[in-house]
């Protein structure tokens, strides 16, 4: 990758603090600025204004999160640190309710805490940001996996859509959805992505046509409302997109817009393609209608970007997500592989697979 999303910063002077230094994407395309944060309410602002966004790296950012947490609260007596430990995760856990991924990381640190009774509080600090390196590392592991699985969907020449961005800056550092453009392109094949806007913040415009250009992919960006024509006149061969979580019957929650952009494809025999990792499957529920919806700021439609284009005191509704019915989607495609409909069965046979593969203590 052209870019790093996120990366761990140790004290470079002895009363310096450590810190988790983010790319902020909320000042993407138009300036390249890092963010170090180096408080936990710092982190847990990042995640919730965006300046960290997509299920991957919301997860890797709140692992590390924890981290910093507890090197902050080092010096106090052990059930003090334990108690201010929890504290974090809870804090981090109020960030955004969608991303499954953000619950999956916290998860992880938690009971790394809980299967540690004896550990001192100076070991206890190694072991969880041992952790969320290897929550890191592990992502960065995970997409290339999923990424390699997915290309085999995508034949040289392809034209392809995605909407929202599910690439290296949504995860760790490779991507998801985009990462299986990144695969294909890295075994010779030549594809056309068109990267849908993604209103209301712009994340395909700003962002996923960013990304793509900085690693050399043939992007066209197109308003929200050209997807059908596009799909037309294009003779798309596939959608391929993200997820911020998906049920077990292969319901997924993705960014506003992708609902439609599936209803689109089914109309137009397009094969529609959700690639993300397993520790955003969520088998505990049933249904997309059970998926919590998170709902932003009506600012974000009516005044965006510094600029008012609404009237003052309209109503605005604005959900960040929507849920694609699995009877729309063609493939989920993991790190173990592509999942075909029916999707019960195979996530289930994943989901017990990756949670016997997981290391608690790195």
């Amino acid at each position: 990758m052209a870019f790093e999303t996120l990366a761990w910063k140790e004290p470079a002077v002895a009363d310096e603090t450590a810190a988790l230094v983010l790319l902020d994407q909320t000042r993407l395309p138009r300036e390249v600025v890092f963010l170090e944060c180096r408080d936990v309410e710092t982190v847990a602002d990042s995640i919730e204004r965006l300046v960290v966004r997509g299920a991957p790296a919301i997860g890797v950012a709140a692992a590390y999160g924890v981290a910093l947490g507890a090197r902050l609260a080092v010096s106090e007596e052990p059930q003090l640190f334990r108690q201010s430990i929890d504290q974090t995760i809870e804090r981090l856990a109020r960030t955004r309710p969608t991303a499954v991924n953000l619950f999956w990381a916290l998860g992880q640190m938690r009971q790394l805490l809980d299967e540690s009774p004896a550990a001192d509080n100076e070991s206890l600090c190694d072991l969880l940001l041992t952790a969320a390196h290897r929550i890191c590392a592990q992502d960065n592991e995970i997409c290339r996996r999923l990424g390699q699985h997915g290309a085999a969907l995508l034949s040289d020449g392809d034209k392809v859509l995605t909407h929202c961005n599910a690439g290296g800056l949504a995860t760790a550092g490779y991507g998801t959805a985009l990462g299986v453009i990144y695969a294909a392109a890295e075994a010779d094949k030549k594809l056309k992505v068109f990267a849908d806007e993604t209103r209301p913040l712009l994340q395909g415009s700003r962002l996923t046509a960013w990304e793509l250009m900085q690693n050399g992919i043939d992007v066209t960006l197109i308003c929200d409302n050209m997807a059908a024509s596009v799909m037309r006149s294009e003779r798309l061969d596939c959608v391929i997109v993200g997820a911020d979580r998906i049920a077990s019957n292969g319901d997924v929650a993705n960014k506003i817009g992708t609902y439609g952009v599936a209803v689109l494809a089914r109309q137009h025999d397009i094969p529609f393609y959700v690639a993300a990792p397993m520790s955003t499957i969520d088998m505990e529920l049933s249904s997309g209608e059970q998926i919590p919806i998170e709902e932003r700021a009506a600012e974000e439609v009516s005044f965006g970007f510094d600029c008012q284009t609404a009237p003052h005191g309209v109503d605005v509704y604005n959900p960040a997500f929507d849920v694609t019915p699995h009877e729309l989607v063609s493939a989920i495609v993991t790190e173990f592989g592509i999942a075909r409909p029916p999707f019960n069965d195979i996530l289930r046979t994943w989901a017990d697979a990756a949670l016997a593969s997981e290391p608690v203590n790195g």
